[in-house]
């Protein structure tokens, strides 16, 4: 029957789904803490090596070796230090507390963005390296333990353990403990979602609080923004619904995950997961431009001659896209033929409108395109979406004009902000 402590840990494992060494060394850690409480001294830095299987513990006291040139330096500080005590004790005056010596090198006076320590001429000051009789011992002292001992080398001193830990000390490795094992989940919570940051995922929503939506995914409740929300969709708690990993990010509370239904990558994984020449590279999406839960115009071009993409992604009698669609809450989508030729490539954009003509200003990136009376109002679209989509999907500005009246105002519709078609919509009714 195994030792009823290598139990514990295993069981520790597998609740918060940890590795044994994580676990190992928390509990070392907590170890160390409870000896440092009844038995440690000031200038201790403990370190324990404990074996589960037999219970046993060892506790040492770990030293780095460094020139005796800081020893000395830090010696005089000390004494001058000691002397001026003195004095002011004999004068009468409260000496102030020492502050414990650093344990990273002292910072220069010079110091730049982020606290980095730089020279006038904007290069770094190397650091200036601080004895701290914690952490280091002086060559002379280390080769009175060690006579090979050269610098930089790390001696263990073994340290007796007197008796058993007391009450107190007990609380502390408790406490250790619990704030490890805390630290130590959240940390791989956090490395697991950092590698699908950029993915499709599955998830369940949980509730809506204020204007969030927050989505189980398991491990961590995901939060979606209202930016992020498709604004047809109604998040149900309970439902099952797929979403993008917009940014994993590690805060006070742990990790935070940020998830998306409108971010035009969402619409790139749902043709790579739905659509296999995609995901094989053979159809490539080369851009998306997105209104969520209305409109969609992806476009995409092909590797091979003989692969039609557009048909790739509509698939047969259009069951890919219509699975798309779907998944999407009924929001339409266009797919465009990509074309290096940028006056083809706009023409293309604007479907369901057939061009016309188009003429291109390329010092200023404005297309102006000459569309038939009939087709004006389908290039430009409701609120002027398709003529928005088409200038976000192929970063050209364009201004749309009737053939029949080129010179009329009233004909030309340039790809304006959301916002200023919202406004204008309203200032009609």
């Amino acid at each position: 029957m195994s030792n009823p402590i290598v139990q514990a840990i295993k069981q520790i494992c597998d609740e918060k789904q940890l590795s044994a060494e994580a676990v190992l060394e928390t509990v070392e850690s907590a170890l160390a803490a409870a000896f440092r409480k009844d038995f440690g001294e000031k200038n201790q830095n403990v370190k324990v090596v404990f074996d589960p299987e037999t219970g046993n513990m060892r506790a040492f006291d770990v030293k780095t070796v460094v020139e005796d040139e800081l020893y000395d330096k830090y010696a005089k500080e000390e004494e001058e230090r000691k002397k001026a005590a003195e004095e002011a004790a004999a004068a009468g005056v409260k000496p102030e507390e020492k502050k414990e010596a650093p344990t990273s090198p002292r910072p220069s006076p010079l110091a730049g963005e982020g606290g980095i320590a730089v020279n006038p001429d904007g290069t770094p000051v190397p650091e200036e390296p601080v004895f701290n009789p914690k952490l280091n011992l002086s060559l002379t002292q280390a080769r009175e333990i060690k006579k090979d001992a050269v610098i930089g080398d790390e001696l263990k001193l073994e340290l007796e353990i007197p008796a058993a830990f007391g009450r107190m000390a007990a609380m502390t490795a408790k406490q250790v403990i619990t704030q490890r094992l805390r630290e130590a989940e959240r940390n791989m919570v956090y490395n697991e979602m950092k590698g699908n940051e950029g993915q499709l995922v599955m998830g369940v929503v949980q509730r809506r609080d204020g204007r969030l939506v927050l989505v189980d995914l398991g491990r961590i409740a995901a939060i979606m923004p209202p930016e992020e929300q498709a604004p047809q969709e109604n998040y149900e708690p309970g439902s099952r619904i797929k979403v993008f990993i917009k940014s994993v990010t590690l805060g006070i509370r742990g990790p935070q995950v940020v998830v998306s239904r409108a971010s035009e990558e969402m619409v790139k994984k749902l043709f790579a997961l739905e659509i296999p020449e995609v995901s094989s590279g053979t159809v490539v999406i080369h851009n998306v431009a997105r209104e969520a839960g209305s409109r969609s115009k992806v476009s995409v071009s092909s590797a091979q001659a003989n692969i039609d993409p557009i048909g790739s992604c509509i698939g047969q009698r259009g069951t890919r896209i219509q699975t798309i669609i779907s998944e999407l809450g009924g929001e339409k989508i266009d797919i465009i033929q990509y074309s290096e030729d940028a006056a083809k490539y706009i023409g293309m954009a604007l479907a369901p409108a057939k061009v016309g003509s188009v003429e291109l200003n390329e010092a200023e990136k404005i297309a102006t395109v000459t569309v038939p009376a009939d087709q004006l109002s389908l290039a430009i679209g409701r609120g002027g979406q398709n003529v928005r989509l088409a200038s976000s999907l192929t970063g050209w500005k364009i201004n749309i004009l009737d053939s029949g009246a080129p010179a009329a105002p009233e004909a030309v519709a340039e790809a304006v902000p959301e916002e200023a078609a919202k406004e204008e919509e309203t200032k009609k009714e």
